[in-house]
């Protein structure tokens, strides 16, 4: 026999006292859906007051006036809804902007990152050079010749070098 609804319970189907007790449920959760919808069917009622301007009501007018009853849909619940949404919507670029400038920081961190390790290298790799006695260096002056470079320079250019990484290698 086929099970006939889409609920089960292990590998088994509901028995009909199971189904029955769930009734009342049911109808409870079908009253309260009625009551939600009622006032959706609510009247309005429009008319002309003694000074001629014109009223609408959810209201019947007192007294014996001439009324019209106008099936419009119902205010909204709440006046400030559109203020409300629209300020959420603000709040909502506003976070998004700040998620874009945040990664745009990060990003931006890890590049100048990413530079300064491989300057790190570079300058810790010159200083290696200006330390071994071995190989002789040359510099450019200002003509554009090559010039040897001396114990002295050497030495100068192994200072000025060191600042340079103790100042921006750390680790």
């Amino acid at each position: 026999m086929a099970c006939l609804t889409a609920r089960f319970v292990g590998n088994e189907c509901p028995t009909l006292r199971t189904l029955w007790r769930a009734a009342p449920r049911l109808w409870v959760l079908a009253a309260a859906l009625a009551l939600a919808a009622a006032p959706a069917m609510a009247t309005t009622y429009k008319w002309t007051d003694a000074n001629g301007r014109v009223i609408y009501s959810d209201q019947p007018p007192p007294g014996n006036i001439k009324v019209e009853s106008i099936a419009a849909p119902p205010p909204p619940a709440n006046p400030n809804a559109v203020k409300e949404l629209a300020n959420k919507e603000a709040e909502l670029q506003q976070k998004k902007q700040q998620r874009a400038e945040e990664e745009a920081k990060a990003t931006k961190a890890r590049l100048e990152a990413t530079k300064k390790r491989e300057q790190c290298g570079t300058a810790r790799g010159q200083m290696i050079l200006l330390q071994s006695d071995q190989n002789p260096i040359y510099r450019s002056n200002d003509k554009g010749q090559q010039v040897f470079m001396d114990d002295a320079a050497r030495r100068r250019e192994r200072e000025q070098l060191g600042a340079w990484i103790r100042e921006n290698c750390t680790a």
